[in-house]
């Protein structure tokens, strides 16, 4: 559990910085206009909590696929042989 609340915590920080990009390329790409902050909050109230909340779900179903395998693997070693006397 513990690994999946990393993974939304790095998804929506790496979400948010992301989707700060996008904004900017948008408002670049688009020409939107920023007559009193518009372009600003777009990206700032719009794309930012967009790219956190889709990063936050993807990086704790990212986190929590790999704990599962890793626990997989783990279930599956061979014990370790008894040395005979």
């Amino acid at each position: 559990m513990k690994i999946a609340l990393l993974g939304l915590a790095l998804g929506a920080l790496g979400g948010a910085a992301l989707g700060i990009g996008a904004g900017l390329a948008w408002v670049e790409i688009f020409k939107t206009t920023s007559f009193e902050g518009y372009s600003s909050m777009l990206v700032f109230f719009t794309f930012m909590p967009l790219g956190a909340a889709i990063g936050a779900i993807g990086g704790a179903l990212l986190f929590g696929v790999i704990a599962v395998k890793d626990a997989e693997i783990a279930i599956e070693r061979q014990p370790a042989r008894r040395q005979q006397q």
